[in-house]
């Protein structure tokens, strides 16, 4: 069949799906931080590892196919994490798709979003929530859009080359979708990939310390101090100067006034933090309000975080909503992967108060009796940070806490990378500078050294074409 048949038919694949209705909006919205919006729907299998349990539920995905080379080029599965999935997002990827002639199918995650397979999120529920079942997902929805291609295009048995991308925990899943099924992706970019579950993550505390500097770290010390001094003495005013007076738990409270700093170093954004608060200390101004002026106006103004992401009240609320992410979120916290980012036993910046125990029982107020992060078995199912996988590439920022869970060290199967700048954190190499908000396609000239960014960047594609070759030519 000749290249102007097969593009033709493809063609009225296009009409046949809206993706051209999604083109035109995407061109008459160039700017927008999504490639796409339009909504498609998978029917999925509610338990992968039951003989008969057949239940199924609706799981929303996405594609842009706007750069893809028909009939052959490559199939970028962008993995989507732990919130719901609005879209494509508009990062790096698409630079990359435009390069190699790729179609971008992004799947939601399961219960995440629109995504759930019930409406009620009680602790039997959740039960079929975990990375493995989530795993199998991609697996099965990578066979039918292969297959639902293949139709439209009037052919049978032909293989596009897939590449997987993420970034976090979804670059985790990328990585061990590489592991798990490596028949199924000729590679995978594992971007700030927490492959390693952690007990007690302490090394999450250092790295806020050391990407903080030794101003603003005492800075920070001395504000953990005088908030855990206001809240013996007025926990309700302490409180409601940092907007959140909702959270009773003076626990939740604390792990939100930690939280709010490590997104300054996490996403990009180190000097909204530092600069204010190290000249309120070096003028002799008062430490705690500069502080809550930065949670109020960056963490919970223009960064969009919201105190009940940290009220266990709401974190009980079992009715599927907007904020159910939160609650999901910690029940694969709880059962799976633990990073509970606890206090090192010296030289802190957060409070000793969040500890392990402080985890733990938040664990079982939220989800009951029984239920604890089972982290050995999760590294020995998946080999943690030695893990025995294939064409997988593993990037980092130099300044995000969450590397010390991902694999930093190198090797011709598993190359990984370090992107070091002053505010290179989390997901750079896709999401540029700052990771948030979003930089569109990834633009790294806002990084300190956006150098630094481009040589990864290069490195990373030079994988990408390397593998996909290579599969090519096995499958000739």
């Amino acid at each position: 069949m000749s290249r102007t048949v097969l593009a033709l038919l493809f063609l009225s694949f296009l009409l046949f799906n809206g993706a051209i209705e999604a083109r035109l909006l995407h061109l008459t919205t160039s700017d927008s931080k999504y490639l796409t919006k339009n909504e498609l729907w998978f029917d999925q299998t509610l338990d992968h590892f039951s003989p008969y349990d057949h239940r199924r539920f609706n799981q929303r995905y996405y594609e842009f196919v706007d750069h893809f080379r028909v009939p052959d080029g490559p199939i970028f599965l962008k993995i989507c994490g732990e919130s719901s999935c609005d879209g494509i997002s508009n990062d790096y990827t698409s630079i990359l798709a435009k390069k190699f002639g790729a179609a971008v199918v992004s799947l939601e995650h399961r219960y995440y979003g629109k995504s759930s397979p019930f409406k009620s999120l009680t602790t039997k529920n959740l039960q079929y929530l975990s990375s493995k079942q989530a795993l199998f997902d991609l697996a099965v929805f990578r066979q039918y859009y292969q297959q639902s291609l293949n139709e439209k295009l009037n052919r049978s048995n032909v293989e596009n080359p897939w590449f997987v991308f993420g970034v976090s925990y979804s670059g985790a899943l990328s990585a061990w979708f590489r592991l798990k099924f490596p028949h199924l992706t000729c590679g995978s970019l594992a971007s700030s990939a927490v492959v390693l579950a952690v007990y007690n993550f302490t090394d999450f505390d250092k790295q806020i310390g050391e990407s903080a500097g030794p101003e603003c770290k005492t800075a920070l010390q001395e504000i953990t101090k005088l908030v855990e001094e206001k809240l013996a003495t007025d926990r309700a005013a302490v409180k409601a100067l940092f907007g959140a007076a909702e959270l009773q738990n003076d626990g939740d409270f604390l792990y939100f006034v930690a939280d709010a700093a490590v997104t300054a170093f996490q996403y990009g954004n180190p000097d909204i933090l530092c600069s204010p608060i190290v000249k309120a200390k070096k003028t002799g101004k008062d430490l705690v309000n500069a502080y809550a002026s930065f949670v109020k106006d960056y963490y919970l103004g223009s960064f969009g975080a919201n105190v009940r992401t940290y009220d266990r009240k709401q974190l009980k609320k079992i009715a599927v909503s907007e904020d159910s992410s939160d609650r999901l979120w910690w029940f694969q916290v709880c059962t799976e992967v633990a990073y509970f980012q606890v206090a090192p036993s010296n030289d802190s910046i957060r409070s000793s108060r969040v500890d392990a125990r402080y985890h733990l029982d938040l664990c079982k107020n939220l989800f009951g009796e029984g239920i604890y992060p089972d982290v050995d078995a999760t590294n020995i199912y998946y080999g943690g940070t030695r893990i025995a996988g294939s064409r997988i590439v593993f990037t980092n920022g130099s300044q995000d806490p969450w590397r010390h869970a991902s694999k930093q060290t190198s090797s011709p199967e598993m190359p990984s990378y370090i992107i070091s700048c002053h505010n290179c954190g989390h997901g750079t190499d896709l999401r540029g500078c700052p990771q948030s908000p979003l930089s569109l396609e990834g633009d790294a000239q806002n990084c300190s050294s956006p150098d630094a960014v481009q040589k990864v960047r290069q490195q990373v594609t030079q994988q990408i074409d390397l593998w996909l070759s290579e599969c090519r030519n096995t499958a000739a």
